[in-house]
């Protein structure tokens, strides 16, 4: 008999603010406080992409 189970595709990876395995209702965190800080830490700002320092932004 075939169980149809079905399996993660590969493994789980971890949180990426405590670093605990991630669970599938939060994914890709391990809870909901961790994915809070994360949006937390994105309207803060903490989470930038640097740009470059044009000069001649302003000077056309």
């Amino acid at each position: 008999m075939d169980d149809h189970v079905k399996k993660p595709a590969g493994p789980l990876k971890t949180c990426p603010i405590c670093g605990k395995p991630a669970v599938q209702a939060t994914h890709p965190f391990c809870s909901s406080r961790c994915r809070d800080v994360d949006l937390n830490r994105w309207l803060k700002g903490s989470y930038v992409i640097p740009g470059r320092d044009d000069e001649a932004d302003g000077e056309e």
